[in-house]
C-alpha cells in the first residue's frame, strides 16, 4: 500500500473547512486509514453557540451506523451456537409468531390481511426482510411508520428517551401486521431494533451490557455506548425543516445524557472516529483484534459483507440506482458509483450526520462524523460526498 498523498490530504482538509465556513455543518471529524497509515482531521465547533472546537476525541451520535455493530453482536452468538441464521425467532420473540400480513403493503395499516407463509428467521431480521420497516420506494406518508410513531416505537430520527423498555416495545410492535411476507422485500430500519431485543434475550443480558462486554471492551471502543457521560466532548445535533431552516434536534444535555429504557439497535449509539476505526479495522483484518486474537471469524465477515438481497436482479435495496445491496446488517457496494467506494466496499451511514466505509481492495477504512443531520436518505450531503472524493483522490496507490 502506498498510503496517502500529503498534498491531496491537505486539499481534503481545506474542502472540509469550507463546509464549516459556509455553515453547511457546524463541525466535523474524519479519519482515513490505509494499512498502518492513519490520518485524522477536525474542523469547526461541537455546537454553533459554544466555543469548544471539534477534537479527535469528540463524541458524535452515529444513529444508523449502530446497525452493523449490532449485526456483529448477533454473529458472535451464531458462532457460539446460541443462535442460528435459519432458525425461526419465535422461541425468543414469541411476539412475532403467527403473524398476519397485509395484502397491500402500502395500504392502510388496518387493511385486509393473510397468514404469514412461514416464520421469521434470524436471517430475515439481519437482511431486513422480516416484513416491517421503511419502504424507500413507497410514497410518503407511510401508514406503517405513522402507526409506529403513534405507539412510540421509533419511526423517524432516533429519540432514545421516547420508546418503552424492550418487552413493552415488542408487545406494542406485535399489535401491527407485517407489510410483506417474511423474506419477500427489503425494508429499512426496524429490523435492527428487533435484532437488538433478540440479542438481549438470547444472551440473557441487556443489549448495552452485551455490546460493552463482547464488542466494545475487546476493541477498546471506550467512548461508544447508548449515552454520554462526558458532555464536554459531545456537541449539538442540528436538523433542517422542510423549508431549509436549521433547528436544534438535540443539545448536548438532551436525549443521550442518560441511559435509555430501550437501547436501540437501529440507531442509539454514540462514538468517535477512533472507536469506529477500531471496529472497521477488526472487520478488515478478518475479525482479528490488535493483539492477533480473533473476535469474529472470516466466514462470518464474508457472509456479513456479501449482498444477501440480490439487488443485481432488480430487487429493491438501499439506493435507487441499485449500486448498493445489503448483507447481514450492513450496506454492500455491488457497483461503483462515481469516485466513491468501489465494488466490494461495505459500510453504512447515520442520518444524524455520519458515515463509515471499509474498502478491502484498498485496505481502506474511512469515517466522517458531523454535527448536522442529513436532509434525507439520499443523496448524501455535500460534506460527505466531498469527503469520499478527497479520500479516494488522496490514495497514493
Amino acid at each position: 500500500m502506498g498510503g496517502f498523498d500529503a498534498r491531496r490530504l491537505a486539499c481534503l482538509a481545506e474542502a472540509m473547512q469550507r463546509h464549516v465556513e459556509q455553515d453547511r455543518v457546524g463541525g466535523a471529524a474524519w479519519l482515513l486509514a490505509a494499512g498502518d497509515e492513519v490520518e485524522v482531521g477536525v474542523t469547526g465547533r461541537l455546537s454553533r453557540d459554544r466555543p469548544a472546537p471539534v477534537g479527535r476525541d469528540s463524541i458524535f451520535r452515529i444513529s444508523s451506523m449502530t446497525k452493523p455493530i449490532v449485526a456483529v453482536a448477533a454473529l458472535l452468538l451464531v458462532e457460539e451456537y446460541t443462535l442460528r441464521l435459519d432458525d425461526p425467532v419465535d422461541a425468543l420473540l414469541p411476539e412475532l409468531a403467527d403473524r398476519r400480513v397485509l395484502v397491500d403493503g402500502r395500504g392502510p395499516i388496518d387493511g385486509e390481511t393473510v397468514a404469514a407463509r412461514r416464520p421469521i428467521t434470524l436471517h430475515d431480521v439481519l437482511t431486513f426482510r422480516l416484513g416491517i420497516g421503511m419502504d424507500f420506494a413507497a410514497p410518503w406518508p407511510q401508514p406503517f411508520l405513522d402507526a409506529l410513531a403513534d405507539l412510540d416505537l421509533g419511526a423517524g430520527p432516533p429519540e432514545p428517551q421516547v420508546p418503552p423498555p424492550p418487552d413493552e416495545w415488542m408487545r406494542r410492535l406485535s399489535t401491527l401486521p407485517l407489510l410483506y411476507q417474511p423474506g419477500e422485500r427489503w425494508l429499512y430500519n426496524n429490523g435492527a431494533d428487533v435484532l437488538g431485543v433478540l440479542i438481549a434475550r438470547a444472551a440473557g443480558q441487556s443489549l448495552d451490557e452485551f455490546l460493552r462486554e463482547r464488542v466494545f471492551e475487546p476493541l477498546d471502543m471506550v467512548d461508544t455506548g447508548f449515552s454520554v457521560a462526558d458532555v464536554d466532548r459531545f456537541g449539538t445535533c442540528y436538523g433542517t425543516d422542510p423549508t431549509g431552516e436549521r433547528f436544534v434536534f438535540d443539545p448536548p444535555d438532551g436525549q443521550w445524557a442518560a441511559p435509555p429504557a430501550f437501547p436501540s439497535g437501529a440507531g442509539g449509539l454514540v462514538s468517535t472516529v477512533d472507536d469506529l476505526h477500531a471496529f472497521g479495522r477488526m472487520l478488515l483484518s478478518g475479525g482479528r483484534l490488535p493483539d492477533g486474537s480473533r473476535l469474529l471469524s472470516r466466514a462470518s465477515i464474508d457472509a456479513m459483507t456479501t449482498d444477501q438481497i440480490d439487488v443485481a436482479s432488480g430487487a429493491p435495496g438501499p439506493l435507487p440506482d441499485g449500486s448498493q445491496g445489503w448483507g447481514l446488517g450492513v450496506g454492500v457496494q455491488v457497483r461503483r458509483s462515481g469516485l466513491g467506494p468501489p465494488t466490494g466496499a461495505y459500510g453504512w451511514a447515520g442520518g444524524l450526520g455520519s458515515m463509515w466505509t471499509n474498502d478491502p481492495s484498498n485496505e481502506l477504512v474511512g469515517v466522517v462524523l458531523t454535527t448536522d443531520a442529513f436532509a434525507g436518505p439520499f443523496p448524501p450531503p455535500a460534506v460527505v460526498q466531498d469527503f469520499w472524493t478527497g479520500a479516494y483522490t488522496a490514495l497514493d496507490n
